[in-house]
This record gives structure tokens, C-alpha cells and sequence, in this order.
């Protein structure tokens, strides 16, 4: 547990020093409302194309793969839909708590995964980012406008296609996709790129996840907020866990699904939120929740879900 802890502190630390910065006015506010537009629209893109046009598919088992990461999303999905319903949520509530269950801050796993298990388990890591990221925002733009869009304001297939189609991390991945199958190799000058814009891309987005946590809406109803905990940061992993080893996919593999799947929510759930109508003030708190909350989440989940794996690979967790 100590090689998970000081290996995921300083990916925490890099989250404070972003809030540190943003609540001192360094540079300015301004200047983290741009930067968040930077890493949307560019860096993230840029470093999802080098990494996954480039990725060995066939290395990675890719099969059992998909089927252990998109088994663990669906078993949240429903827990996230079923759990509000239940207990009896309007729609904007609902949907912030869907969100807060079934959204994942990729940019924290692809760094945990790169700083425990090394440049292997960060190209394994990178390619749960290129199947999650699709469907997580089609499911939740289709799941989320069908259940804010008031009647008579548009047409929803219309609306969910042009959420979809504008998503630059959707476009990267199927761009990266079609490299991969059709070109299988480096393509000049536009590598070049995207290597240079993507290096910069972990480290910056860090930083704006800590200036982007809202320590004020932390006042929110805890109901809400634990609900969404317990969608992400338990039947998430567990789901993920129960089925890779009932499919049998390998150990180094595996351990690197559980990395991903025991961080907190992303934070454009908060943009998501705001723009489609559900309920940004929790789904503010939610996020800044649970990534606070993560810190001491994480290592205690790896510590008790890594072991069942079987035996740590070389060089990884202890």
C-alpha cells in the first residue's frame, strides 16, 4: 500500500497545487477558463490520437478488455439510473447523480496507471479511455436529454447528434481508431504534432481539475452525493473485478482495469450538467467530493482489490 500511496501522491499533490493557485489568483481566473478550453479542444485530443492511433491492439487482449471495462460502466450506469428513481429524485437531481456514478476523470487513471505500472500500463490504460469516452457521452447525452429536454423544444435525436458530433474527445478517438486500423504506423508532420501538443496534455489537465474543484458547493445534500459515491467508487471496480476474473483476462491487464475504475467522476460532468439543464450546483459538489474523497479511496481500494488479482507484475504494486 506504501508503493500505491507515494506513487499516486504526487498526482493528488498537482491537483492541490491547481486549486492553490486558482484560489490565489495565480495567473488569473481568466486565465483557467481558457485553459480549460485548451485542454478540451487540443491537448487531451492531441495526446488520445498519438496514443491510441499508435496503440498495440492485439497486445492488450483487447476482447476481454472491453468486456471487463464496459461490463464495470454498465453495471453503474444501471445502478445510477435505478438507485435516484428510486429513491425518488427529479430529473435534474437524477441526472447529476447518473453522472457522478457513471463518468470517469480518465486524466487521473492514465496518470495512476502510468505512474504504478510505467509506459506499459499507460498505453493499456489509454485504450479503456478510447472505449469509455464514447460511450459514456453518448450514454449520458442520450440519457440526459431525454430526461431534461422539455416537450416542444426541439427535435431529440437532432440535439443528442449535435452534442455528439461537436465532442472533440469522440472525434480524436475515431480519428485515432481509423489511423490505427488503416495506417498502423506514424503518420509524418501529423505525429509530430500531436506529440508535442499531447506531452503537455496530463500534467496541465491536473492542474485544471484542482482549479476546477468548488469547495463551496460541498454543502450540498449528502444523500445525492452518496448515492453517486457509491456507484462509482464501489459497484464500478467490484463490477470490473467480478468479471474479469470470471472471463479470465490476463493479471497485468486486469490490475490495470481496476487502477481505472477506482477514480473519481470527471469534471466536465459539471459543464454537462450546466449546459443540459440537470442540477450543476451538486453536480459540482459531487465532483469536488469525490476526487477530494479519492486520495484516501484510491490506495485503500487497490490495497484490498489488487491482491485478488493475483500476484503483482513486475515492477508494479505492493
Amino acid at each position: 500500500m506504501l508503493t500505491t500511496l507515494t506513487s499516486i501522491l504526487p498526482i493528488f499533490l498537482i491537483i492541490a497545487l491547481g486549486l492553490a493557485l486558482r484560489k490565489g489568483g495565480i495567473p488569473s481566473t481568466d486565465f483557467w477558463n481558457l485553459n480549460d478550453k485548451l485542454v478540451y479542444w487540443v491537448l487531451m485530443p492531441c495526446l488520445l490520437f498519438t496514443k491510441i492511433s499508435l496503440a498495440p491492439v492485439e497486445a492488450t487482449s483487447l476482447g476481454l478488455y472491453s468486456i471487463t471495462i464496459l461490463g464495470g460502466f454498465i453495471a453503474t450506469l444501471l445502478f445510477g439510473l435505478i438507485a435516484p428513481r428510486l429513491a425518488g429524485y427529479p430529473a435534474p437531481q437524477a441526472t447529476s447523480i447518473l453522472q457522478g456514478c457513471a463518468r470517469h476523470n480518465s486524466f487521473i487513471g492514465l496518470a495512476m496507471a502510468g505512474n504504478l505500472f510505467g509506459q506499459q500500463g499507460f498505453d493499456i490504460a489509454i485504450l479503456a479511455t478510447a472505449m469509455l469516452v464514447p460511450v459514456t457521452n453518448i450514454a449520458m447525452v442520450v440519457l440526459m436529454v431525454s430526461a431534461l429536454q422539455k416537450r416542444g423544444t426541439g427535435y431529440l435525436p437532432m440535439a443528442i447528434l449535435r452534442e455528439l458530433a461537436r465532442n472533440p474527445y469522440v472525434i480524436a478517438i475515431l480519428l485515432a481508431i481509423l489511423a490505427n486500423r488503416i495506417v498502423g504506423d506514424r503518420i509524418p508532420v501529423v505525429h509530430e504534432i500531436s506529440d508535442v501538443l499531447g506531452a503537455g496534455a496530463l500534467p496541465i489537465t491536473l492542474l485544471a481539475v484542482g482549479a476546477n474543484l468548488r469547495v463551496r458547493a460541498m454543502t450540498a445534500r449528502v444523500w445525492p452525493i452518496l448515492l453517486s459515491f457509491l456507484g462509482k467508487m464501489m459497484v464500478f471496480p467490484l463490477a470490473a473485478l467480478a468479471i474479469g476474473l470470471l472471463i479470465g483476462l490476463p493479471q497485468n491487464v486486469l490490475q490495470i482495469a481496476i487502477v481505472y475504475s477506482v477514480v473519481p467522476t470527471g469534471v466536465s460532468s459539471y459543464t454537462l450538467a450546466k449546459q443540459l439543464g440537470g442540477d450543476a450546483p451538486l453536480m459540482a459538489a459531487i465532483v469536488t467530493i469525490q476526487t477530494l474523497v479519492s486520495a484516501i479511496t484510491i490506495p485503500v481500494s487497490l490495497a484490498l482489490l489488487l491482491p485478488l488479482t493475483g500476484a503483482a507484475i513486475a515492477g508494479g504494486v505492493s
